[in-house]
């Protein structure tokens, strides 16, 4: 196979706990996006045999016109990434992952008989146990017994999958989805004795958004997942310093209230006297153990707790700066200032902006880390936020993919290379 043709048939995939996002080099600069989930039909269904619909699951962006009770979804929707990590053996999640990467793969598969496959770059998440890759690697060749869709894949952890889309061989990439958070030092490769993993992601967020929607009179609309979604993401705000910006929110009511439409319904939220809790949105992300949220955890919101996912633990209420202090200093104290000069954050978790008038109270993700590690006595830091912090992974994953040499072979003891199907 020549060069050639791999360069024009690069195909990435992230797996993210939340959306899964996947296209081929030629899509351009965004990636096709779906959420990372799949809805079991009920197979006993009359309704099913008399609509046709003969498949097991559905994913993909038609998954929504097959929702049923809310009951039902509890059953029968499964979101197989739990912290970034599928169990071995969740029969469920390992059926919806290989039916997405169907779905995707098919998506973009091109009638054409010189076709013959992908090169697919992958991306997990940094703390994923060697079993992953092999399964993973196991449902991309029994996707070929059907048409061959896969000429060869390879897999990179997501905070590397950052840094090649960077072109930055030493810093600290903090990728930070719906699920996790994987603070990961790099000198090339991953140090992975060194990466700290924290138990919240966006979903955090979105707890205690339904909170506050409660607390509004919005309790019927709280328990609806994806609605809490969009309502953080247009009235969450990050604030520099929380107590400044909660008094300042209270003195200037008009300049924080907001109302969210929901397209396509009479829906209208506003948090009225409530909207100084926008700021307790983003500070939620970055610092749990911030005293204001104690209220919220006796009031019976869970706080992020610590788990243990196989060899790896996760932290609940260790705030952002912190985790970053703890993964550097795991390294070796000659490159620790060279970790704390690029400091690198990816994901839609730090997809934070500062509306017109809040200048001063609001900040960007980057801001907020040059403050909360300065505060902890952690100078000359450079932060930047990941241009289209959404993508970078994925983006990541189509440089790889395009860089490798095709002949370049897997090895498990580097975890690199391509495994080939042909």
């Amino acid at each position: 196979m020549s060069e050639e043709y791999k360069r024009s048939h690069v195909f990435g995939i992230d797996y993210g706990t939340s959306d899964f996002k996947y296209g081929p080099i030629a899509i351009g600069e965004v990636p096709e996006i779906v959420e990372n989930r799949g809805y079991f039909i009920e197979k006993t269904s009359l309704m099913s045999r008399i609509m046709g619909v003969s498949r097991e699951i559905i994913v993909g962006k038609e998954l929504p016109l097959f929702l049923e009770s809310r009951e039902d979804l509890a059953e029968r929707l499964v979101y197989p990434m739990k912290n970034g990590i599928l169990e071995k053996n969740d029969e469920k999640a390992w059926k919806v992952t290989k039916e997405l990467t169907r779905y995707a793969l098919e998506s973009f598969a091109p009638n054409d008989p010189d076709f013959v496959g992908f090169y697919v770059v992958a991306s997990l998440a940094v703390v994923a146990p060697r079993y992953m890759y092999e399964q993973l690697f196991d449902i991309f060749g029994e996707l070929n017994s059907e048409r061959m869709l896969v000429r060869a894949v390879t897999i990179i952890p997501q905070p590397l999958a950052v840094a090649i889309a960077h072109k930055t061989p030493t810093c600290v990439v903090v990728e930070s989805g719906h699920g996790n958070t994987q603070v990961c030092p790099i000198s090339m490769y991953p140090i992975r004795n060194a990466v700290v993993a924290l138990n919240r992601g966006g979903g955090a967020a979105n707890i205690l958004t339904s909170e506050i929607l409660k607390d509004a009179g919005y309790g019927d609309l709280a328990k609806e997942e994806k609605l809490v979604r969009k309502v953080k993401e247009q009235i969450g705000l990050l604030p520099r310093r929380l107590e400044e910006a909660i008094d300042y929110a209270r003195r200037n009511l008009d300049k924080v209230k907001k109302e969210v439409r929901i397209e396509g319904t009479r829906l209208r939220i506003d948090l009225g006297e409530e909207s100084w809790t926008r700021f307790l949105i983003g500070e939620y992300v970055f610092n749990p153990g911030h005293e204001i949220f104690q209220s919220y955890f006796k009031r019976g919101m869970p706080r992020p707790s610590d788990v243990k996912i196989g060899d790896t633990y996760f932290y609940g209420m260790t705030d952002m700066a912190e985790a970053i202090i703890q993964a550097v200093e795991r390294c070796s104290i000659e490159i620790q200032p060279h970790l704390y000069s690029k400091v690198i954050l990816s994901g839609g978790n730090f997809n934070w902006s500062i509306p017109r008038g809040l200048e001063g109270v609001a900040a960007t993700s980057d801001e907020k880390i040059k403050l909360m590690l300065k505060e902890k006595s952690i100078e000359n830091i450079q932060a930047i936020v990941a241009k289209e912090p959404t993508y970078s992974v994925w983006r990541g994953c189509i440089v790889y993919g395009y860089a490798v040499p095709h002949d370049f072979k897997w090895r498990w003891e580097r975890m690199e290379g391509w495994l080939n199907y042909a």
